[in-house]
């Protein structure tokens, strides 16, 4: 039976998406719940993303798969909030997901509590809330497939792993610094996009230039903007074919590698974070083999 990665992975963020998070009620066999989300899931209308702690209560072992790691750098410090499950729904009418995320959540009620939940939105041409461009150096094409999608040969074909972070950014720091300190916190001008040459080594596109690790760390990323009445900023997605990738990366952007932190942090700073096995799709629903189910 061929298996297909979950669509939504490769494709174009949507205008809106709403974010849930959900951890197991204590006590309770995820079991039948599960069975009820394969059954009525629309791959086209989201992701599903399962996290450690779901597989270890299933039983199961999901090979790649591990909790998100609590780490620390020179006067940072990245916390895991790792989850059971991660729904990600999309759309371009609020009303829609509203009723998506009601009729989950009934699906799920009786194993599973939603921890946390947030719209995202598109913001202008695909751009972070700073302005700059978001995931101008995702691979296209076949590369995109390669770089996101476990391999057709591979136990786990046509899966994929993904990391999730809240970044929450302080734009009012942000635009006090001048338009050149941002350029070089970011390494790009915010008007053409293009990559600048003379700027620090802490600058965000060296930081994280996916072509300079050993082996090269391309993802692809569907970051997307969120905002409440008093805070705002980025929901970090970047999907692999191994949560490796994404780990490189973040060791350099927190200065593990050398000690210089990346310019990110300049105005931003992650307050969670979350790996999830992304179930690939058989005969148009969720391929759950993996799991035992």
């Amino acid at each position: 039976m061929d298996k297909a990665p979950q669509p939504n992975i490769l494709k174009v963020i949507p205008p809106l998406c709403r974010a849930l998070y959900f951890s197991l009620r204590p006590g309770a066999a995820p079991t039948a719940a599960l069975q009820r989300l394969r059954g009525a899931f629309v791959p086209d209308e989201g992701i599903v993303g399962i996290g450690e702690p779901l597989v270890r209560a299933l039983g199961a072992d999901v090979a790649g798969l591990r909790t998100f790691p609590a780490l620390s750098g020179p006067g940072v410090a990245i916390p895991s909030t790792q989850g059971a499950l991660w729904i990600q729904l999309h759309g371009d009418d609020r009303s829609v997901l509203f009723d998506r995320e009601v009729a989950v959540v009934a699906l799920l009620a009786d194993a599973f509590i939603v921890s946390d939940a947030i719209m995202l939105f598109r913001y202008r041409d695909f751009r972070d809330l700073s302005g700059y461009e978001d995931g101008t150096e995702n691979p296209k094409g076949e590369a995109a497939i390669a770089a996101a999608i476990v391999a057709p040969d591979a136990p786990l074909a046509g899966s994929s792993f993904v990391a999730v972070q809240r970044w929450v950014h302080d734009l009012a720091r942000f635009r006090q610094m001048s338009a050149r300190e941002r350029d070089e916190a970011m390494g790009r001008d915010i008007h053409t996009n293009e990559e600048l040459e003379d700027v620090p080594a802490t600058a965000h596109v060296k930081r994280a230039a996916q072509e300079t690790f050993d082996p090269q760390a391309f993802m692809i990323r569907r970051s997307m903007p969120w905002a409440t009445a008093h805070e705002h900023g980025l929901e970090f997605v970047a999907y692999g074919e191994s949560l490796d990738r994404y780990e490189r990366v973040l060791h350099r952007m927190i200065g593990l590698d050398d000690g210089a932190l990346d310019g990110l942090f300049t105005f931003s700073r992650p307050i969670s974070g979350g790996y999830y096995w992304c179930p690939p799709i058989s005969s148009g629903r969720l391929d759950l083999r993996a799991l035992g189910l």
